[in-house]
């Protein structure tokens, strides 16, 4: 009996270890040609850019695995030519621009292994940064196949898209 209880105990703090890990919830964004899933972060009265996520840095553009952009068509990605697939999406962060980046290799945790994967870049788009009006609470990839726009905090960036 005391081996079960200790079992059970064991499995239980490490299924809450592994539930406490993701914190944010997982959303999607979708348009007739695109479908964006991300991990959607909260604010929580931090500084986002320049203080959470550093400037120069590259972000995995949401929270938890990094975010994921399926495109059904070919696309003109802020001008750029991509084949219709599945891309890990990834943002290089700057005060006045940003460099939004799709890779070809999937299934990433966060940025952190972006240096020994960033030769599977497949286009790389620098996009100016607008100031919003109001505070964003929480991370949102929106997308209506014309644009693709990433808004948080007080800071928002859109890349255009031709089908």
């Amino acid at each position: 009996m005391k081996k079960t209880v200790l079992l059970l105990t064991f499995l239980f703090s490490i299924t809450s270890l592994v539930f406490a890990q993701k914190a944010s919830p997982h959303v999607t964004a979708e348009s007739k040609n695109v479908k964006v899933t991300y991990g959607q972060p909260s604010k929580k009265g931090r500084v986002i850019f320049g203080g959470l996520e550093k400037f120069g840095t590259v972000w995995r553009t949401g929270a938890d695995e990094a975010t994921e952009i399926t495109f059904h068509k070919d696309v003109k990605f802020g001008g750029k030519s991509v084949k219709a697939g599945t891309y890990t999406l990834f943002s290089k962060l700057g005060e006045k621009e940003w460099t939004i980046i799709l890779n070809s290799e999937l299934k990433q945790w966060g940025a952190y292994n972006y240096d020994k994967i960033k030769d599977k870049n497949v286009a790389e788009v620098t996009v100016p940064v607008k100031t919003l009006s109001q505070p964003l609470e929480k991370l949102t990839i929106t997308t209506d196949d014309k644009v693709l726009t990433i808004a948080w905090d007080t800071t928002s960036v859109s890349v255009p898209m031709e089908f």
